[in-house]
């Protein structure tokens, strides 16, 4: 790649002086951010085409270019995302189906009203303590995966997480003994 072509000149311009507002344009499009990184996306899009400014035509609107190629990335994105959560799903599924084969139907869910109490209860938390046990008990990340992305000190997070899930189990238990009194009437 020649950095004296003109495409080259033109796209490091733009990318010196716009990086922010583009990096502010991919973070408005990408609907999870707990998994995506507008910078790495926009890391992504520079590398493609500066690695073939070189080969392209002459490009006249390089906002234009260049905000459609930070879409298109973005599209791509969410497309891989959803086939790989199907593909997710289809194996616990299938390891759920072999689990039962091998050991018989187990059950160890918990009713209906119980799931419904403790969304309600998780939907009622603070949302610092809401974000942790949603981040390390539903989504599966590490303490250390999120404390390198917030610069949240491990030692907070585990703080928060275990008074969240005492808050949980407060509710939870002030809402069984609440249902138990009621059924003794």
């Amino acid at each position: 790649m020649p950095p004296n072509s003109e495409n080259y000149k033109n796209l490091r311009s733009f990318f010196d002086d716009e990086y922010h507002s583009l990096k502010a344009y991919a973070k408005s499009r990408i609907d999870d951010t707990t998994d995506r990184d507008a910078g790495d996306i926009i890391q992504d899009v520079a590398l493609k085409l500066f690695s073939r400014a070189d080969s392209l035509s002459p490009i006249d609107n390089i906002a234009g270019f260049v905000y459609n190629s930070v879409r298109n990335k973005v599209i791509d994105l969410m497309r891989k995302k959803k086939n790989e959560t199907s593909l997710e799903e289809d194996l616990e599924k299938r390891l759920s189906d072999f689990t039962e084969l091998l050991y018989g139907k187990i059950d160890n869910s918990y009713s209906e009203d119980m799931q419904l109490a403790l969304k309600k209860a998780i939907g009622n938390l603070k949302p610092l303590y809401r974000n942790i046990i949603i981040a390390i008990d539903f989504e599966g990340y590490t303490y250390n995966e999120i404390a390198f992305e917030t610069n949240i000190p491990i030692g907070t997070l585990m703080s928060r997480r275990h008074r969240a899930l005492s808050l949980l189990l407060t509710q939870l238990e002030s809402r069984e003994s609440k249902s138990n009194t009621i059924k003794k009437i």
